[in-house]
């Protein structure tokens, strides 16, 4: 039996801490479904009892992801030096304590020992066991290294790219939201670059929440500024790019304090949202990835950094006639606007916190 791994919270504050609630209790029913499915496997192909050996390896399922879930969200959301350690290292040391706790408990017939229950056909073979030891290594190994690899190049992206996803380009329409942190250029020549590192760093951990509950991807960060996207079916409903960034905004200050006394100053934020169609699609041969073509792209850029409009929010026409829900915010229309680079105006509006 075998548990699925659970990322790590950003440091600062309990807030971005508290948005992974529902992700616990996801993965947590996942674990127990894996439980009931091996621990069924097991029963009815070597003793004849799947339904005993189900609920045993329910509760073997829920222990186990239980454990996992305190190492990473109660030790490894410390300052716990395997976090910054290098990648082989931090994977062969979590495929280590998983795999014994995994073995340790289905060894230990856990489940077995807590439902009071005593199997109809006689204890596995000591070969079986093993067998069965080996087996959930090697699912640990595989479920750990695809969450590993999809930390380092997103979940999304990793899905699409073994599934073949966007391996011919499609057209679809997505949303782009950029947000820019103000502020870090000055900010670099008071504290110095590797600060402004752990700056930055600490906001895009804090943003990761925001932007996972609200169903967006990452698409990219590029210095102070990261590009969130979304598809047009996924947008819709709440306005989520829309409530994404506010959403953002209070995580952010709710752990104010924590970035004055570090770094001098709280991180403040910009951002324009644009949306229109784009051709997706994978490409590179030596590093795959997934990107977007379009003229979408290049006016949300130029949009976010539209200083004279004097907002610290922008959202196009195009993006707000393809949101629900937006009448809970307070719009300001701001009519036609020229923006560098292009040559027709777009129509744009500043959006305030929900009314």
């Amino acid at each position: 039996m075998v548990a699925l791994p659970i990322s790590a919270p950003p440091r600062y504050g309990r807030l971005g801490r508290m948005r992974r609630a529902t992700k616990r209790r996801v993965q947590l029913f996942l674990g127990t479904l894996i439980g009931v499915a091996y621990g069924g496997l097991i029963g009815l192909t070597f003793r004849g009892t799947p339904l005993i050996s189900s609920l045993v390896g329910a509760v073997d399922g829920v222990t186990i992801t239980a454990v996992i879930a305190g190492v990473e969200f109660f030790l490894l959301r410390t300052r716990c030096p395997l976090q910054q350690a290098p990648f082989l290292v931090t994977f062969g040391v979590k495929w280590l304590v998983y795999g014994i706790v995994i073995m340790v408990v289905n060894a230990g017939s856990l489940g077995q020992r807590v439902l009071g229950l005593a199997l109809s056909a006689a204890p596995l073979d000591e070969s079986l066991e093993l067998l069965g030891a080996f087996f959930s290594f090697v699912v640990a190994f595989v479920v750990l290294l695809g969450f590993e690899i999809g930390q380092i190049v997103g979940p999304r992206n990793l899905r699409n790219i073994v599934l073949g996803s966007y391996h011919r380009p499609r057209r679809e329409e997505r949303f782009f939201l950029f947000v820019d942190i103000e502020g870090s250029t000055s900010l670099a020549e008071q504290i110095g670059p590797t600060a402004v590192h752990r700056f930055l760093d600490g906001v895009f951990r804090l943003a990761s929440d925001p932007i996972g509950d609200h169903g967006g991807e990452i698409y990219q960060y590029v210095g102070d500024e990261m590009v969130v996207t979304w598809t047009a079916a996924v947008a819709r409903g709440d306005a989520r790019p829309i409530a994404c960034f506010f959403a953002i905004v209070a995580a952010l200050e709710a752990v104010a304090p924590a970035f004055e006394r570090e770094f001098g100053m709280a991180p403040r934020l910009r951002a324009a949202l644009h949306a229109r169609p784009v051709i997706s699609g994978e490409v590179g041969d030596s590093k795959r990835d997934i990107v977007f073509h379009g003229d979408v792209m290049n006016t949300a850029a130029r949009l976010e950094h539209a200083r004279d409009l004097d907002r610290r929010f922008l959202v196009s026409s195009d993006a707000l006639s393809r949101l629900a829900a937006t009448e809970q915010y307070a719009l300001e229309p701001l009519g036609p606007q020229a923006l560098r680079g292009r040559a027709a105006p777009v129509d744009v509006y500043a959006v305030g916190a929900a009314r």
